[in-house]
């Protein structure tokens, strides 16, 4: 299985490596490759921690730089640049007896914010630079893509939890309630509404209580619209400070991203075009409405990498992969049609 790896720990860095190339006729092979990603990842890493992922940027070789695929050209010197995330070792270990605990075996572990970019972000959003920010329940996480590869990573210790927790203490409801009034009437937006909506009346049940009592869609934004600002100014200073250019814009994903307004506020708060992460329909055309929106972008990546990882390990022994894969995935989208 590949499993969605997460946690508010995680962070990212810039490192880079430098090899001589080894190969007969100074020609780059695989093994050069390793070894220039292995000595960018030489790193003193905190006690408990562990290198989680490590996302290659570019390779230069004798100088020349922007090169993707470096294997089969010549060249004495090989430099990588490399985007290591890093994280509490606990975390994977933990994870990893879960799912044996199953019976399932891991494959592979993937960062949650890069599942949700496999599923819903183009070549082009990668290229040109975008933010991915998934708002998950917890724990909000940002990828910065830029040039074709993730040029940062950062994690937010909030998501969609907190505005359920911030209803429930303003509105004097359990958290069961809170979740259902926010998912049937949210809204962070009050520009989105108009004054004969602001005034209609929803129905609660405050805890300790069995009467009903009645409040304005107004007031529930009211409580709302304050934490989605404050969420998205935080993730936005973070871009910011990397000085990174997301022509792209921001993409949201995670259920914490499809309460009305979040797109909106975003552009106002980043000051760039801003979507929902959508499941890419190059990809995903087969699937109902309901399981193509961008709560579905994690779990979807993990699916869609899982394919192309069968793909390639077709490829390597020689084997068409084509009937085998097609089949697979077919069966996908049968489960959420």
């Amino acid at each position: 299985a590949v499993v969605n790896l997460s946690g508010e720990h995680f962070r990212g860095e810039n490192k880079n490596g430098v090899v001589a190339v080894a190969g007969a006729g100074r020609e780059i092979g695989e093994e050069d490759v390793e070894r220039a990603i292995e000595s960018a990842s030489a790193m003193q890493l905190p006690s408990g921690w562990e290198i989680v992922n490590r996302l290659p940027q570019e390779f230069i070789i004798d100088g020349q730089d922007g090169i993707t695929e470096p294997v089969g050209m010549s060249g004495a010197r090989l430099e990588s640049l490399v985007h290591i995330v890093i994280g509490p070792s606990a975390g994977r270990q933990n994870l990893d007896k879960a799912v044996r605990r199953a019976g399932l075996e891991v494959a592979r572990m993937m960062l949650e914010p890069l599942a949700a970019a496999e599923s819903t972000l183009t070549d082009d959003d990668k290229e040109y630079g975008c933010a991915l920010v998934n708002i998950g329940a917890e724990i909000t996480s940002l990828m910065i893509f830029g040039r074709g590869a993730v040029q940062h990573t950062a994690v937010f210790p909030f998501g969609g939890l907190h505005f359920t927790k911030d209803i429930a203490v303003g509105l004097r409801v359990s958290i069961q309630e809170a979740n259902k009034i926010k998912h049937r009437y949210g809204c962070v937006g009050s520009f989105m509404m108009e004054d004969d909506e602001k005034q209609e009346i929803i129905e609660i049940v405050p805890v300790g209580r069995t009467e009903t009592r009645g409040l304005t869609k107004e007031i529930l934004c009211d409580i709302m619209q304050p934490r989605a600002i404050e969420l998205l100014q935080h993730i936005a200073h973070e871009v910011v400070g990397t000085r990174a250019q997301i022509s792209s814009g921001v993409i949201l994903t995670g259920g914490g991203s499809v309460a009305r307004g979040m797109v909106e506020i975003a552009e106002q708060v980043f000051d760039a075009p801003t979507r929902l992460g959508y499941l890419e329909p190059e990809y995903f055309g087969g699937l109902a409405a309901e399981v193509k929106g961008p709560e579905w972008a994690v779990s979807s990546g993990l699916a869609l990498s899982s394919m192309r990882s069968q793909i390639r390990e077709f490829n390597m022994n020689g084997k068409s992969p084509t009937r085998k894969v097609a089949e697979w995935f077919e069966s996908f989208r049968d489960k959420f049609k």
